[in-house]
């Protein structure tokens, strides 16, 4: 069976750090670029990162730059986003997904892309 499966979020103080995983079972991620976003509460779904099969390309949401680097280990057929410095903003559901391709202007979402059922984050007090 082809799917993503996001893991790691959970609850954290702000300041603290989270790492998600986008794990993949049905098929190799080495051939395809991932990428991460999320949806807040009342708010539409947002490209938060995202990391081209060669690794040539990387791009990230001016609001986590510096915060939240991406990396992946096809070894384990896996994309990490690895998040620091958390601020209650960063609350949404985050969701992994294959792309048609990443550049540095943005995530590029086909038809056809499989999506993880996403995993909460929650920064609070």
């Amino acid at each position: 069976q082809v799917q993503l499966v996001e893991s790691g979020g959970g609850l954290v103080q702000p300041g603290g750090s989270l790492r998600l995983s986008c794990e993949a079972s049905g098929f190799t991620l080495d051939y395809y670029a991932i990428g991460w976003f999320r949806q807040a509460p009342g708010k539409g779904r947002e490209g938060v990162s995202c990391i081209s099969s060669s690794d040539a390309s990387i791009y990230y949401t001016d609001s986590v730059k510096g915060r939240f680097p991406i990396s992946r280990d096809n070894a384990k057929n896996t994309v990490y986003l690895q998040m620091n410095s958390l601020t209650p903003a960063d609350t949404a559901v985050y969701y992994c997904a294959t792309l048609v391709g990443c550049s540095g202007y943005g995530p590029y979402v086909g038809a056809y892309a499989y999506w993880g059922p996403g995993t909460q984050v929650t920064v609070s007090s």
